[in-house]
């Protein structure tokens, strides 16, 4: 429980599964483990509720790429509530191989690995640099779900589970 130990001690929350607004539908699975890898869907910015959280807009126009860079930290933040849920304890996490960050970008906005950064730098800050380094894709997209300025999505892998005989 150490990663969970530091997002507490940074004064973070963890929000709860997502809640999403009425009319919209969810045939997907927000984690996916098969064997030691994990495959994380993209998560917009949530509140500790789970509810989802603004701003909404295009960066480069309606949010600033300071904002998105912290809507990027709260998507994280959402991710991590998600594996929580998955995998029982962050701590099995062994590595964090991929990052894809989706960047809803107002027409010429091509600072889009700058707002990715606050993903990034959370994983790196908690997870440290052997298991947090990771690679990374950063796109400028027309539409997001719900309007959101950034999506995060992930693949992790597990270490592996010990099993005791008894």
């Amino acid at each position: 429980m150490q990663i969970e130990k530091r997002i507490e001690e940074l004064g973070l929350i963890l929000p709860e599964t997502a809640k999403v607004p009425f009319g919209i539908v969810l045939d997907f699975a927000w984690v996916r483990v098969f064997g030691d890898r994990v495959y994380v869907s993209g998560h917009g910015p949530q509140a500790p509720d789970g509810s989802v959280v603004g701003p909404f807009g295009k960066v480069g126009d309606e949010v600033s790429p300071e904002q998105a860079a912290d809507a990027a930290r709260l998507a994280t933040l959402s991710v991590l509530g998600s594996l929580r849920r998955a995998i029982g304890d962050l701590d099995r996490i062994a590595a964090w191989l991929r990052v894809e960050g989706y960047v809803l970008a107002a027409p010429g906005f091509d600072r889009t690995t700058n707002v990715v950064n606050g993903a990034s730098r959370l994983i790196v800050e908690l997870f440290g640099e052997d298991r947090g380094r990771h690679a990374r894709t950063a796109m400028g997209v027309a539409a997001t779900p719900l309007n959101c300025p950034v999506v995060i999505a992930a693949e992790l892998a597990l270490k592996p589970q010990i099993r005791v005989l008894s």
